[in-house]
């Protein structure tokens, strides 16, 4: 399986240079990194060149890495039923620089671009309907970038007796639990309920 993988990686690689810059199998599965600016072409190739016929696309997601200076990774996922086979294609972008959108080779990037917009604030240059997917669209920030805070800015409500979408400082509703011993293998030093079990064999009393 890796032989074919591999063969199929230098196959687009040579055919895509230099909008293909690398390519590497792991684990069966190829990955390909182009260039951010030949995505359309590189997924146009991919979809219509016979040697490939990756007609599905299953997938677009996003890898933040904040001490890079092109600080995400835009992944793209497609599927061969033809060929039985998937590919991973691999594009780096910064917070400021759009990515072509995908749409006119595969208008099912849809909703996937407008998600991978929603969560890390990466735009697509040409997409029809660049709004929030997920989130309100009044929300602040991008809650899947790492500088992201835990508890995010502010929670959202459906107020009934207002009967709309209200926003108030996140709290929280729970305070955290305090444990009295270090690790879960650790318990406490008092007896816990069942712990007089533990001196009967068998299950029966001595």
């Amino acid at each position: 399986m890796d032989e074919i993988l591999d063969n199929l990686g230098r196959t687009i690689a040579t055919a895509l240079s230099p909008a293909v810059e690398q390519y590497s199998v792991t684990h069966q599965e190829l990955t390909v990194k182009a260039r951010s600016a030949d995505i359309v072409a590189v997924l146009r190739f991919l979809r219509d060149d016979p040697r490939c016929l990756f007609w599905n696309i299953v997938d677009i997601a996003a890898v933040d890495w904040p001490s890079r200076e092109r600080r995400f990774d835009v992944v793209y996922h497609l599927l061969s039923p033809k060929h039985n086979a998937r590919i991973r294609i691999k594009i780096e972008t910064d917070e400021l620089t759009p990515v072509n959108s995908a749409i006119e080779v595969f208008p099912g990037a849809d909703w996937f671009e407008r998600e991978v917009f929603d969560l890390y604030g990466i735009a697509f240059t040409g997409h029809p309907d660049m709004r929030r997917l997920l989130t309100d669209y009044g929300f602040d920030g991008y809650p899947l970038r790492k500088d992201f805070p835990l508890t995010g800015f502010v929670e959202v409500r459906y107020d009934d007796e207002l009967k709309r979408v209200v926003y108030s400082p996140v709290s929280l509703t729970q305070e955290f639990r305090n444990f009295d011993f270090l690790s879960p293998w650790e318990g406490p030093d008092y007896d816990l309920p069942g712990d007089e079990k533990a001196g009967k064999i068998g299950g029966q009393g001595s």
